[in-house]
């Protein structure tokens, strides 16, 4: 009956997820699922293609900005009470215009250069006077606006947009590093409970075993009932703890399909790589990559820059300043369009305008004291992060030959636990050992198993921390920095 029972409910749990093909995960390929489907990475990507069109907005509007206005018929009318004839008359204008423009700013020096051609034609008439009147008009000038005693706003605001693009791609580049730890993480979890769910198995086998040797030995009248009935109750809790397993396996998978971005009813299976990298870790070569390399460093330092664009703008504010204008152009006006060139009129104008602050200078000076002392506080920051990226890259190396040294603990306790294990079991058929006797050495193996798993894992952890943490892989020799999204 008990054989029944177990055979059935592990026949029920298994076939919970069998009506899905089952779907063999690397870490490799998990982690691209990951970034295909991750919805936080998703939308730093997003964030990332908004700050590139920004930055194209801004370069297109320093490039010549061309413009055509054209008006191809007004007609206005009004009407005016002549009070020496008593009578009401009728005033009309007809006109038609257009003008085109041309606009370069100047990068460097924050002003415009413009070009402007104005046309026009007005047809008036005045009934009151009896006359009617044609025009044609042209306009041509050239116009100069520079701002004075100030920063240079065009650059500094190009620069932002520069940094805010930088920081963009560097937080996408976090995203993924954050979204690759926590897929390996979680799929060294998987492979673990994996692994349990196996040991928990084959130690229900040699629960099994036992049972039937003192089935025998009972029937045979060789051992008394009662070692019988403690082989049941081990075989019963070998039972529970493989239904247990099972359980945390399935639920684990669950968690981590969802972390993929993957169907639930898909079932999935870790497929590990129990190769175990030793690497060639110098500390300090590991700080230096650390500091050369760390993005979080680097967006301290855009911190900083966009805290010194602060100080400028506000120091701005309570400073003399003003606006240089300068415009050189012609006249033409005439009846007909042939005589307009006949006697054309030259204008110039030279405009400066400065605005002079009064009674501001305290509150403004107050403003740019706060945005210094901001700056002070990003400056202390960033030394306070590296000396803690320094502690961590240095506590991850010393660590790293510990774990080393306890795989290879965890795998000779292994080796020693089986070969206890296999003496007892034969002490134990031989009626030289009780079944709580061999109970306890059955436990050491499971024990030492599971240590083992977890200590490659550990390890792997590890190596992964310290690739993430100096952004070089130790294993190739090379840059993990996301190169491709720094340019």
């Amino acid at each position: 009956m008990l054989k029944q029972t177990l055979v059935l409910g592990l026949l029920t749990l298994s076939g919970l997820y069998s009506a899905h093909a089952q779907e063999v995960l690397t870490l490799e390929k998990a982690l691209n699922t990951a970034f295909e489907h991750s919805p936080s990475l998703i939308q730093s990507k997003l964030s990332l293609e908004q700050r590139q069109l920004n930055l194209k907005a801004q370069d297109a509007s320093l490039k010549s900005q061309f413009s055509l206005d054209v008006t191809p018929f007004r007609y206005t009318r009004n009407n005016q009470y002549d009070n020496f004839n008593s009578k009401w008359y009728a005033n009309e204008t007809k006109m038609s215009s257009a003008s085109f423009g041309i606009t370069q700013p100047i990068k460097w020096t924050d002003g415009t250069i413009s070009l402007y051609n104005d046309f026009s034609w007005q047809d008036a008439s005045n009934r009151t006077s009896g006359g009617n009147n044609t025009s044609f008009n042209h306009n041509l000038s050239l116009r100069i606006s520079q701002p004075l005693f100030t920063y240079n706003r065009t650059k500094m605001q190009l620069k932002e947009l520069e940094y805010a693009l930088e920081n963009a791609k560097i937080s996408y580049a976090l995203q993924q590093l954050s979204i690759e730890k926590n897929v390996t993480s979680q799929f060294y979890d998987v492979y673990q409970k994996q692994k349990d769910l196996n040991i928990s198995r084959d130690e229900y086998n040699n629960q099994k075993q036992n049972y039937d040797i003192i089935k025998n030995k009972v029937e045979a009248g060789l051992l008394a009932k009662e070692e019988l009935y403690q082989a049941e109750v081990n075989l019963a809790n070998s039972e529970s703890t493989v239904y247990s397993k099972e359980i945390s396996f399935e639920n684990a998978k669950d968690n981590f399909k969802l972390l993929l971005g993957m169907s639930l009813d898909e079932d999935i299976a870790i497929l590990f790589d129990n190769n175990i990298p030793t690497v060639d870790v110098n500390i300090n070569d590991a700080v230096k990559y650390a500091l050369d390399q760390r993005m979080e460093i680097r967006q301290k330092q855009i911190t900083l820059e966009q805290d010194v664009f602060s100080i400028i703008r506000t120091k701005a504010e309570s400073e003399f300043k003003g606006d240089l204008s300068v415009r050189v152009g012609m006249d033409a006006l005439a009846g007909k369009v042939k005589n307009m060139y006949d006697k054309p009129t030259d204008n110039e104008e030279v405009r400066i305008t400065i605005p002079i602050p009064i009674l501001e200078r305290r509150a403004k000076k107050a403003k740019v004291k706060s945005s210094q002392l901001a700056m002070e506080s990003d400056e202390i920051s960033l030394e306070e992060q590296k000396k803690e990226i320094v502690i961590d890259v240095r506590q991850i190396c010393r660590n790293l030959p510990t774990l080393i040294r306890q795989i290879e603990i965890k795998k000779k306790s292994i080796e020693n636990a089986e070969r206890t294990y296999e003496i007892n079991l034969e002490k134990y058929r031989n009626g030289n050992l009780t079944g709580m006797d061999l109970q306890q050495f059955q436990n050491q193996l499971t024990t030492a198993k599971q240590d083992y798993t977890s200590a490659i894992i550990s390890y792997k952890i590890e190596l992964l921390n310290l690739k993430i943490q100096t952004l070089w892989d130790f294993e190739t020799h090379k840059s993990y920095l996301p190169v491709d999204l720094l340019k």
